[in-house]
């Protein structure tokens, strides 16, 4: 039964009306949980874009090719695009879940499982058609979906300030009855103070309004749900030509079928030309009571670096401050005092601090007169390393922040990939590389103070 309505669910969603009697249905608005569904949306926003023949290009041509990840991380094209396929998956698949719990609140008994129709679409049991990335309708639907959060984050804001602003109201109600006679003064701006209250409140009102707090739990699950199918036929089609076994990389627990386990496409035989999707298991499978929690902890990706990666060392965020301290030292012109080269010395891993030894000694300057040349030639030098380490230092950096959910977050910009990042580079060849930069930084610092 539950074959048959994922079969046909996506069909007639647009049409379908709630299987419960009409005398047991009520319409459950979001309220208070659109700012939670709005965060949703972001994150589905953000993974659509990222999808965008612009991004792929990005991806492709850039952040793939670029001298840092090929030289830390791989000059595998397959493996790459492997972890970039696998943690757009592992993001919808987190996606999903938010939805499911959303969907649990529907009056549409299909929403309701939404899990179930997830992960049946996952397994391929769901044909798609007209469900077009970047056709008008998609697009104009996510510009529905922006505006809508967009309304839901100045909601936000403006319910934050009516809260000050009520706080504020009853402090003055409280000095008022301690005091005996108000001055005209303290009359005109008690007077301004309710003006400013009550427009506040008439926007809070009109905000509710236009914002996701006036849509139902039904409408926000449908929305999301055709956004979410469309994201993964995307990513099918995006990451197949690159990837024609995407289970070899080891991320991803294949699903075996007659026709064989494949992570893009399979064009079906039939007139319509209906696509059917043969793919793995949901990587982050969602729980039976529909919870889940969110975080690089429960990353399956973030956890695939292995123990000689500067990330399954758990040295990836040092690492980057480290780079990016560096590159503060080496863009500026003044000296680096003691103190501070004692903090930078101090956030060094053991084996970092023998490897910077070592590389010191063999440095000494030797013969007299050449100081200025010898530090011009170090910032040379450090200048070029810079330009392929310090972008995946910052991007350490960005990825970690952007998984930060324990903040209210409404960003839907495209998120940096852990591919980009210090994550997957080899601890001993990134060792070496901030080992050098650090070494040339002390000797221009020593040749300067030389002269």
């Amino acid at each position: 039964m539950v074959a048959a309505i994922a079969k046909e669910w996506l069909s007639e969603i647009a049409n379908r009306k709630t299987t419960k009697p009409i005398h047991v249905q009520c319409s459950k608005y979001l309220g208070i949980l659109s700012f939670e569904t709005a965060k949703t949306m972001s994150r589905l926003v953000a993974l659509y874009k990222s999808l965008s023949q612009i991004e792929i290009n990005k991806l492709k041509d850039n952040a793939v090719k670029s001298k840092g990840v090929t030289y830390l991380n791989s000059a595998d094209e397959s493996f790459l695009f492997s972890l970039a396929c696998a943690e757009r998956l592992e993001d919808l698949d987190c996606t999903a879940v938010a939805i499911a719990r959303l969907g649990q609140k529907c009056n549409d008994l299909g929403f309701n499982r939404f899990d179930i129709l997830y992960a049946d679409l996952k397994l391929g049991t769901i044909e798609f058609e007209k469900l077009e990335y970047g056709s008008r309708k998609v697009e104009k639907k996510i510009k529905e979906i922006e505006r809508l959060v967009y309304a839901t984050v100045n909601l936000h804001a403006s319910l934050e300030g009516l809260s000050e602003l009520e706080l504020s109201e009853r402090k003055m109600e409280q000095w008022k009855n301690y005091s005996e006679l108000g001055t005209k003064n303290q009359k005109v701006n008690s007077d301004h103070f309710h003006q400013k209250l009550a427009s506040q409140r008439k926007q809070v009102l009109y905000l509710k309004k236009v914002s996701l707090w006036n849509k139902t739990f039904d409408q926000s699950v449908e929305t999301l749900a055709r956004i979410t199918c469309i994201v993964y036929a995307r990513i099918c089609k995006v990451f197949g030509p690159y990837i024609p076994d995407l289970p070899a990389c080891g991320l991803v627990e294949p699903i075996k079928n007659v026709m064989g386990s494949r992570s893009g496409p399979i064009l079906g035989a039939s007139q319509h030309c209906l696509v059917r999707f043969h793919s793995q298991k949901s990587i982050l499978s969602l729980d039976v009571d529909g919870s889940h929690k969110e975080g690089s902890n429960n990353n399956r990706v973030f956890h695939a670096a292995g123990p000689n990666t500067v990330g399954g060392s758990g040295l990836a965020v040092r690492y980057a401050n480290v780079i990016l301290l560096a590159e503060r030292y080496l863009g500026s012109n003044m000296t680096i005092g003691r103190d501070a080269r004692e903090d930078l010395y101090e956030m060094l891993p053991q084996s970092l601090r023998k490897s910077m030894r070592s590389k010191l000694s063999k440095n000494v300057k030797k013969g007299p007169g050449t100081d200025e040349l010898m530090a011009g030639g170090w910032k040379e030098a450090l200048n070029e390393m810079m330009e392929w380490l310090a972008p995946m230092a910052h991007d350490t950096l960005k990825w970690q922040m952007e998984r930060n959910f324990e903040r209210m977050k409404f960003e839907s910009k495209p998120t940096v990939l852990l591919l980009q990042t210090l994550h997957f580079s080899d601890k001993e060849k990134a060792e070496a590389a901030i080992a050098e930069v650090l070494v040339g930084l002390s000797c221009i610092y020593w040749c300067e103070n030389r002269q």
